[in-house]
């Protein structure tokens, strides 16, 4: 998932995402665990794609104390 397609969304729909894809890892990582998972690159892209929704929502997060510090 891009950083812009992220930067689009809400912070309630990255929540629900950061929730999705967290769901998503656990099962990968079982699969991995019981020998079934056929691509374990995607372990990998999930974990990034969680790093990016986290880096966003902070962003984010900052920008509003900025801007509530300014008013």
């Amino acid at each position: 998932m891009k950083p812009s397609e992220l930067r689009e969304k809400t912070s309630s729909e990255l929540t629900q995402k950061l929730h999705s894809l967290r769901e998503e890892l656990f099962n990968l990582r079982y699969q991995a665990k019981t020998g079934r998972l056929e691509k374990p690159s995607l372990i990998r892209n999930i974990k990034r794609d969680i790093a990016r929704i986290n880096t966003i929502t902070k962003e984010k997060k900052d920008a509003e104390r900025a801007q509530q510090k300014k008013s």
